[in-house]
């Protein structure tokens, strides 16, 4: 391609990005007359209105109703020894648990707090440490296969394997919390440095190509260019990460955890209480599904121009 089609192409880049750079101001200054509030709920009630809500709800009815025909009504052989939706929400809401774990009781809450601090520590770092690793490693093809090799030999190690070794490297350092949050914090860092090189990866050559004929200096490649060419793929890589983080956690607890939703689960299951494993289960796909709501929610604010073509 030649040099003055490059710059062609980054003429019409750079005016279009004004455009949207001032469509985002109108928006943030339209945002700051009519109040945070007023825009929450303008918001809400486009979410209300839109029929995907009532599909999505429509699924988890059914799934519900699935659940209780499987378990209750039909009494399925392999499904009837299961709680069914009715036990679970009568001992969920009781205020005299049969097995001391419902709404009312602080213990829930405490396995709550438990299991969403240990998941945010160890999201925490995985973005910190593997959001800056990816944009590297798809920016600097020396980088990259300097520590390609190297994430692809320890990446199929499963998470349980590391246990020992969390265990002996945290022996003294906070040995209770340390091996969890480490344990959490290796799946969703794998996810977050994989989508974030793909994301640079992706971005179109031509690019960078147009600017360093404009005399762009590298730190404004990577902060114009790189960082917000590769951010869908971030956010991407965030929510998955977010999720296996969860997947972890949860096989962490059950080995060492004192408290939290997977040692509920275990020790439930030890004690055959069926109605609480339920209980923590749903629990988790919930406060799962609010961590990655939450993460698309600062994706969209982040990435206006993303949202406007989806519509």
């Amino acid at each position: 391609m030649s040099s003055l089609t490059e710059r062609f192409l980054l003429m019409v880049f750079t005016v279009s990005g004004e455009q949207e750079a001032k469509e985002a101001r109108k928006e943030r200054q339209a945002e700051s007359k009519v109040g945070a509030f007023s825009m929450l709920l303008f918001r809400l009630r486009q979410t209300v209105t839109q029929p995907r809500t009532y599909v999505g709800l429509l699924g988890v009815v059914s799934m519900l109703l699935l659940w209780y025909a499987l378990t209750e009504l039909l009494n399925i052989p392999r499904f009837n020894k299961l709680p069914g939706p009715v036990a679970v929400w009568k001992e969920f809401t009781s205020r005299t648990p049969i097995y001391g774990i419902s709404i009312y009781t602080p213990d829930y809450y405490m396995h709550i707090f438990w299991s969403v601090w240990r998941v945010a520590q160890a999201f925490f770092w995985a973005t910190i440490l593997g959001v800056p690793l990816g944009l590297f490693m798809g920016w600097r093809k020396v980088f990259r296969d300097y520590t390609f090799p190297i994430l692809e030999i320890i990446r199929p190690i499963p998470v349980l394997a590391w246990v020992p070794i969390a265990i002996l490297m945290f022996t003294g350092i906070a040995s209770r919390e340390a091996p969890i949050i480490f344990l959490t914090f290796l799946a969703s860092f794998y996810a977050t440095v994989l989508n974030t090189m793909l994301g640079v990866e992706s971005i179109d050559e031509v690019y960078f190509r147009a600017a360093r004929c404009l005399g762009a200096k590298p730190r404004h490649i990577f902060f114009r260019i790189v960082l917000p060419g590769a951010l869908p793929f971030i956010f991407t890589g965030l929510q998955i990460g977010v999720g296996v983080g969860w997947f972890s956690l949860v096989a962490a607890e059950m080995l060492s955890g004192e408290y939290g939703l997977g040692f509920l689960i275990w020790d439930s299951y030890v004690l055959v209480q069926f109605q609480v494993i339920i209980i923590a289960m749903i629990t988790l796909g919930i406060i799962g599904y609010l961590f990655s709501a939450a993460i698309r929610m600062v994706g969209n604010m982040l990435m206006r121009w993303t949202t406007r073509e989806s519509v």
